[in-house]
Protein backbone atom coordinates (compact mmCIF):
# COMPACT_ATOMS: atom_id res chain seq x y z
CA UNK A 1 0.00 0.00 0.00
CA UNK A 2 2.91 2.60 1.30
CA UNK A 3 5.64 0.98 -0.95
CA UNK A 4 5.99 4.02 -3.64
CA UNK A 5 4.52 6.96 -1.44
CA UNK A 6 6.67 9.69 -0.66
CA UNK A 7 6.17 9.81 3.02
CA UNK A 8 7.77 13.01 4.40
CA UNK A 9 8.29 13.49 8.64
CA UNK A 10 7.07 16.14 10.57
CA UNK A 11 7.22 17.70 14.29
CA UNK A 12 5.40 20.50 15.49
CA UNK A 13 7.24 23.66 17.60
CA UNK A 14 5.47 26.64 19.45
CA UNK A 15 6.68 29.97 17.55
CA UNK A 16 6.95 29.21 13.31
CA UNK A 17 9.33 32.55 13.14
CA UNK A 18 11.51 31.66 15.39
CA UNK A 19 11.71 28.30 14.08
CA UNK A 20 12.17 29.38 10.60
CA UNK A 21 15.50 31.85 11.90
CA UNK A 22 16.53 28.63 14.06
CA UNK A 23 16.90 26.13 11.10
CA UNK A 24 17.43 28.70 8.44
CA UNK A 25 20.08 31.12 10.12
CA UNK A 26 21.41 29.25 12.54
CA UNK A 27 21.59 25.91 11.02
CA UNK A 28 22.22 26.77 7.35
CA UNK A 29 19.29 24.80 5.99
CA UNK A 30 17.14 25.21 3.39
CA UNK A 31 13.79 26.48 4.52
CA UNK A 32 10.33 26.55 2.82
CA UNK A 33 7.55 28.48 4.54
CA UNK A 34 3.79 27.42 3.03
CA UNK A 35 0.04 27.70 4.50
CA UNK A 36 1.47 28.79 8.20
CA UNK A 37 4.17 25.78 8.18
CA UNK A 38 7.29 24.88 7.51
CA UNK A 39 9.47 22.40 5.44
CA UNK A 40 13.27 21.59 5.96
CA UNK A 41 14.71 20.47 2.92
CA UNK A 42 17.08 18.53 3.92
CA UNK A 43 18.19 15.19 1.69
CA UNK A 44 15.97 14.01 -1.13
CA UNK A 45 12.83 14.97 -2.76
CA UNK A 46 11.04 14.76 0.70
CA UNK A 47 10.87 17.64 3.02
CA UNK A 48 10.53 17.36 7.08
CA UNK A 49 7.36 19.74 7.90
CA UNK A 50 7.59 22.07 10.82
CA UNK A 51 4.45 22.76 12.00
CA UNK A 52 3.01 25.18 14.64
CA UNK A 53 0.96 23.87 18.07
CA UNK A 54 1.22 27.10 20.11
CA UNK A 55 0.72 26.73 23.53
CA UNK A 56 -0.43 23.20 23.14
CA UNK A 57 3.18 22.43 21.87
CA UNK A 58 5.14 19.76 23.92
CA UNK A 59 8.87 19.12 23.03
CA UNK A 60 10.28 15.85 21.82
CA UNK A 61 11.86 13.81 24.69
CA UNK A 62 14.15 12.33 22.01
CA UNK A 63 15.84 13.32 19.67
CA UNK A 64 14.10 14.53 16.24
CA UNK A 65 16.56 14.97 14.03
CA UNK A 66 20.29 13.66 13.65
CA UNK A 67 23.19 15.42 11.40
CA UNK A 68 25.54 13.67 10.55
CA UNK A 69 28.96 15.42 9.78
CA UNK A 70 32.81 14.23 8.78
CA UNK A 71 34.31 16.80 11.68
CA UNK A 72 31.80 16.34 14.78
CA UNK A 73 34.56 18.83 16.80
CA UNK A 74 34.30 21.55 13.47
CA UNK A 75 30.78 20.98 13.88
CA UNK A 76 29.92 22.18 17.80
CA UNK A 77 32.55 24.23 17.58
CA UNK A 78 30.65 26.23 14.23
CA UNK A 79 27.33 25.49 16.43
CA UNK A 80 28.33 26.97 19.93
CA UNK A 81 29.70 29.97 17.38
CA UNK A 82 26.23 30.42 16.34
CA UNK A 83 25.15 30.82 19.81
CA UNK A 84 23.71 26.60 20.43
CA UNK A 85 24.52 24.96 23.42
CA UNK A 86 24.91 21.28 23.74
CA UNK A 87 23.07 19.06 26.13
CA UNK A 88 24.40 16.92 28.98
CA UNK A 89 22.89 14.19 30.40
CA UNK A 90 23.05 12.37 33.53
CA UNK A 91 25.28 9.05 33.61
CA UNK A 92 26.46 10.09 30.01
CA UNK A 93 29.97 11.41 29.96
CA UNK A 94 30.56 14.41 27.48
CA UNK A 95 33.73 16.51 27.16
CA UNK A 96 34.12 20.07 27.39
CA UNK A 97 32.63 20.82 23.77
CA UNK A 98 29.68 18.70 25.05
CA UNK A 99 30.20 15.59 22.95
CA UNK A 100 29.70 12.62 24.11
CA UNK A 101 32.73 10.12 22.73
CA UNK A 102 31.41 6.67 24.28
CA UNK A 103 29.44 3.80 23.11
CA UNK A 104 28.97 4.32 19.46
CA UNK A 105 29.42 7.34 17.63
CA UNK A 106 30.41 10.94 18.66
CA UNK A 107 27.71 12.78 19.85
CA UNK A 108 26.48 16.16 20.77
CA UNK A 109 22.72 17.06 21.64
CA UNK A 110 21.35 20.52 21.84
CA UNK A 111 17.59 21.42 20.89
CA UNK A 112 15.94 24.10 18.02
CA UNK A 113 14.11 27.29 20.11
CA UNK A 114 10.64 25.14 20.74
CA UNK A 115 12.96 22.55 22.72
CA UNK A 116 13.16 19.53 20.46
CA UNK A 117 15.88 18.02 20.83
CA UNK A 118 18.70 17.63 17.77
CA UNK A 119 22.07 15.97 17.60
CA UNK A 120 25.35 16.23 15.34
CA UNK A 121 26.94 13.00 14.99
CA UNK A 122 30.25 11.97 13.18
CA UNK A 123 29.17 10.09 10.66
Amino acid sequence: MFEKTKAFSGFSVDDIPAAKRFYAETLGLEVSEANGMLTLHIGGDNGVLVYPKGDAHTPASFTILNFPVDDIDAAVDELARRGVEFLRYDGMEADAKGVHRNGGPAIAWFTDPAGNVLSVLQG
